[in-house]
């Protein structure tokens, strides 16, 4: 059973607690903007008219 009373201990306890559920929503967060960003730029790549051959042309020329 959940006993939230940790006695002389609950000073350090608690607060350890309370960052790692910070720590781990910041990183959540960044996460999740990290992947809407990259998202949005793949679909703005796959958008883009004939970027393969923009990319290919300034690699080497067409025979």
């Amino acid at each position: 059973m959940f006993d939230p009373d940790m006695g002389r201990y609950a000073a350090f306890v608690w607060p350890a607690w309370a960052l790692s559920a910070v720590v781990l929503a910041g990183l959540s967060a960044r996460a999740l903007v990290a992947a809407r960003r990259w998202s949005a730029e793949l679909k703005r790549l796959e958008d883009e008219p004939n970027r393969a051959q923009a990319v290919q042309s300034t690699v080497a020329p067409r025979k």
